[in-house]
């Protein structure tokens, strides 16, 4: 585990649309280790928000973070091209509507981007466990894709400890529910990867909320 780092991502999609880079910028300077912006495309997910044009200008005034676009399309392989333009640093899309999963990673790094596999909750872990030696990070998705401030679902940790277990060097993410009240139950089950949106977001000391997160992690890897 010792190459393994907390690493809190803030998800944008709750902030105010209108100010995003203020926003955004707010977050890194506040102690965010990188951006998770959620596309949705309407079809996979019924909500939509936005796309590489977005991203794209979002990236011409924050020249340096980590970007992570969480792809919730029915599509992937459309968007990647446009996305590595766009200055994105890891393509996280969802096995679910494919079946080409590893055309769709090696194209993914083709465009030197990094290659991120997510699934939904009812989806079981086996189903991602068989692509993991050709991508960087598993997202165990805690709530139904699509919308925010939904409840977390502690029993999505069996996924998360499995794959602990089994690879200890993987880059495991978190997202949907998680803050203050929830981290616990994730960094001990070996999330490493934190996405939260509301509890950071509307927190009144993003810092130290960025930080409570962190930490929490930290410690818990120390242990596993």
């Amino acid at each position: 585990m010792s190459n393994v780092r907390a690493l809190i991502g803030p998800s944008i999609l709750n902030s105010d649309l209108s100010r995003l880079y203020e926003e955004s910028q707010k977050l890194l300077d506040n102690g965010a280790d990188y951006l998770h912006l959620d596309v949705m495309d309407g079809h996979f997910v019924p909500n939509l928000t936005f796309g590489h044009p977005v991203v794209k200008c979002l990236r011409s005034k924050i020249k340096d973070a980590f970007f992570e676009t969480h792809m919730m399309v029915s599509k992937p392989e459309q968007w990647i091209a446009p996305m590595a333009d766009a200055g994105v640093n890891q393509y996280t899309f969802h096995i679910e509507p494919v079946n080409n999963v590893e055309d769709i990673c090696r194209k993914i790094k083709e465009h030197g981007m990094k290659v991120g596999l997510a699934i939904k909750p009812g989806t079981p872990v086996a189903e991602v466990e068989k692509y993991v030696n050709i991508s960087d990070m598993i997202l165990i998705m805690t709530v139904e894709p699509g919308f925010g401030g939904q409840k977390f679902m502690e029993d999505q940790m069996i996924k998360v400890k499995h794959l602990r277990e089994h690879y200890p060097l993987l880059n495991i993410e978190v997202d949907g529910g998680v803050g203050p009240s929830t981290i616990n139950c994730c960094a001990n089950a070996g999330a490493n990867m934190i996405v939260s949106g509301t509890a950071v977001i509307g927190a009144q000391d993003q810092a130290a909320t960025i930080k409570l997160l962190r930490e929490t992690v930290q410690e818990a890897i120390k242990k596993l």
